[in-house]
């Protein structure tokens, strides 16, 4: 697949547009090795620890990454061992969306092939995301603006209708996937929720969400 002009990116539809860049974006990470991923998820987890509000966080609600995405595995496991309750996305029945506790490395399990790890404790519903003092989310690109580009299923954006206002939402995102919001803008609809700050491996940056 070649990568479509900006200009003609900007043409399409939002969804259309939205499509094509996950494409591009999800090619674009089969390419980093094994290595950079790894090296990654340390900076990931170091800038995160080195945030003010996660001082302070007794909850924090962080989803688990498959190989591809920016990884989380370090960050997880470096909250848990400060005693810090770390919310993961867990499909309940019939494909209900909730939560579940981390409560260890060897409690993460893939359900199913190409789905995120998931835990094996009880299923909290929807709403158990009001818990988290700080809420990390995953994203294909982010604009400076605060727009994220998620995966397409739009869980996120519903998820985060139960967070508190005062809960700061970050994207993990590689630095190639930051984009300047006013000359090369994200396509955003109105169901988009956007983000207060978005990390990559170089480091955080707070955002206009």
């Amino acid at each position: 697949m070649t990568p479509m002009s900006d200009s003609s990116v900007r043409s399409l539809e939002p969804d259309e547009a939205k499509a094509h860049l996950r494409a591009v974006i999800r090619r674009e990470r089969l390419q980093r090795s094994e290595r950079r991923r790894h090296e990654a998820a340390a900076a990931f987890r170091d800038h995160v620890l080195a945030l003010t509000a996660i001082q302070s966080a007794r909850c924090v609600s962080v989803y688990a990454s498959r190989p591809h995405e920016p990884g989380t595995g370090p960050l997880i496991e470096a909250l848990h061992r400060r005693g810090v309750r770390v919310l993961i996305p867990l499909l309940g029945d019939g494909l209900q969306r909730g939560w579940g506790v981390y409560r260890g490395v060897e409690d993460l399990i893939e359900r199913a092939p190409g789905r995120p790890p998931e835990p094996s404790g009880d299923f909290l519903p929807s709403g158990a995301l009001a818990e988290a003092d700080v809420i990390i989310v995953p994203a294909l690109a982010v604009d400076t603006s605060g727009t994220r580009l998620g995966q397409g299923g739009g869980w996120y954006d519903r998820a985060l209708m139960e967070a508190r206002p005062s809960s700061p939402v970050i994207a993990l995102t590689f630095a190639n996937e930051v984009r300047d919001g006013a000359s090369d803008p994200l396509p955003r609809e109105s169901h988009d929720l956007g983000v207060d700050m978005v990390i990559t491996p170089e480091g955080a940056h707070s955002l206009p969400a």
